[in-house]
């Protein structure tokens, strides 16, 4: 499986026509450039697709390309890197890409020969095709895009007013200082004193916990 930005790469390049017509090489295409040779459907000159239909089997097609260039690929690779792969195998055909430089280039580590690589896939039928190479560009383009993490605290995450760990600690620190406060009006004289050194130390106290415990909640946890 590939993600949306090589999803989007192939359909803005393949385009895509409900009703079949012959390609470039004579061949009988529909869709996002569907052909008999992917095995799900016979496309002859009667064929013809709703959107949907389009949408469904460029996403099988795709699939199975990812799945057969996936044991190929022995280096480490990012998303990004595997979709733009996915789209120029899709283009050239799973055999030309096993044979690619782009590919041993790719996996002896040498990434910054890899754009050069994808490059010399610009001909058909013996001829520089300007489609090629701006495809060969946007499949480059995505190759060198790098992928960018999404934090997991930022995925549905509480604001500090929300945690239940920090509501609790305010509301323990709360009733703390109350109940505190309580005990020494019922006092006088020296004892009035000691319970507000003794209520003192408990605010301090609590504000310590709620300041440890809202620490905790920025580096993620509740």
């Amino acid at each position: 499986m590939i993600n949306q930005a090589g999803i989007d790469l192939i359909k803005r390049w393949e385009g895509c026509k409900l009703k079949a017509y012959k390609c470039s090489a004579g061949v009988w295409t529909v869709g996002y450039g569907l052909t008999s040779r992917a095995g799900f459907i016979e496309v002859g000159p009667d064929t013809v697709l709703t959107q949907e239909e389009a949408d469904w089997y460029l996403e099988k097609v795709v699939d199975d390309f990812a799945s057969k260039i996936s044991p190929m690929i022995t280096a480490p690779i990012n998303e990004n890197q595997f979709a733009a792969f996915v789209s120029l195998a899709y283009n050239i055909g799973v055999g030309a890409f096993q044979k690619s430089s782009a590919l041993r280039r790719f996996n002896a580590g040498q990434i910054m020969e890899v754009p050069a690589a994808m490059r010399m896939w610009k001909k058909a039928g013996g001829k520089v095709v300007q489609g090629l190479v701006n495809r060969r560009e946007a499949e480059v383009k995505l190759f060198l895009t790098p992928v960018v993490e999404k934090p997991v605290a930022s995925q549905g995450r509480s604001k500090p007013t929300q945690s239940r760990t920090v509501q609790a600690s305010v509301v323990q620190g709360a009733s703390a200082v109350g109940g505190a406060v309580g005990a020494l009006n019922a006092l006088d004289g020296t004892a009035q004193i000691i319970a507000l050194v003794g209520c003192i130390l408990i605010a301090l106290l609590s504000m310590f916990i709620l300041r440890e415990r809202l620490k905790a909640w920025a580096s993620g946890w509740r």
